[in-house]
């Protein structure tokens, strides 16, 4: 079966612009939804997908964070080149950790993290939903369970140089958070499988600027822009966006 392949998008509407990252081993669709919602209410929006990403997950063996952070970079300048000069960034969990990235390396409006780790203390979840996608996408191509297995466990040994790499990268955002003078929006989902959530308050505390704000979704797992709370979540990325000084 042909699987079709997820595209980036770009919704233009006024002249505040939104770059949205996804998160590890998704892609667009984690917040075309949220890009949708903006653009009625006259934000533009901008959604790239990072090497590796959107394909089968062996794609995303040999993909290594300092490219995802040069398709972040690309991303911008896609809306730079559009003529968009007034930019926020929000990001889903890596997203939000490639967003506060890009907030101590590049002038931005305001920075929105979505369950965002900040302490590479669970590979093994990591991992776990790594395996989940990759047995997924395995069984809508029509594989064989026996199939399946083997090739997730070959995926997995050829995948240790990435996730050590994505761990490097977790850790040297941790260590420049307080470097970010952006406005800050911290949301986190109480019900996060995936990552440590102690990482939103970590976030909240260490950034520096004095516009800053945290919220935590009660009925909401890790990709919170999916999820049960998400009318909620778009409405509160709104008013943090109208909130911010656009001049």
């Amino acid at each position: 079966m042909k699987i079709k392949q997820p595209q980036p998008f770009t919704f233009e509407a006024g002249e505040r612009a939104v770059l949205l990252l996804h998160g590890f081993t998704g892609h667009s669709a984690d917040v075309r939804m949220i890009g949708r919602y903006l653009q009625k209410n006259g934000y533009t929006t901008h959604a790239p997908i990072y090497r590796g990403h959107g394909q089968e997950l062996e794609a995303l063996i040999d993909a290594r964070p300092d490219e995802w952070w040069a398709d972040v970079m690309d991303a911008l300048n896609h809306l730079r080149e559009l003529g968009y000069e007034k930019i926020a960034v929000a990001g889903l969990s890596l997203g939000g950790v490639l967003s506060l990235k890009l907030a101590y390396s590049e002038p931005i409006k305001g920075v929105i993290t979505m369950c965002a780790p900040m302490f590479f203390d669970n590979e093994k979840q990591l991992t776990q939903g790594f395996q989940a996608k990759a047995k997924q996408y395995k069984q809508l191509e029509g594989k064989d369970q026996a199939t399946i297995d083997q090739e997730i466990e070959e995926m997995l040994k050829e995948s240790e140089p990435m996730f050590k790499e994505l761990g490097s990268l977790i850790e040297n955002v941790h260590d420049e958070v307080d470097q970010i003078y952006t406005p800050t929006f911290v949301v986190q989902a109480e019900q996060d499988e995936m990552i440590n959530t102690e990482s939103a308050n970590y976030i909240y505390e260490q950034v520096e600027t004095d516009q800053k704000d945290i919220k935590w979704y009660k009925n909401s797992g890790h990709v919170i822009t999916m999820d049960k709370e998400k009318e909620q979540l778009h409405e509160d990325i709104l008013a943090f966006l109208e909130s911010l000084d656009w001049s």
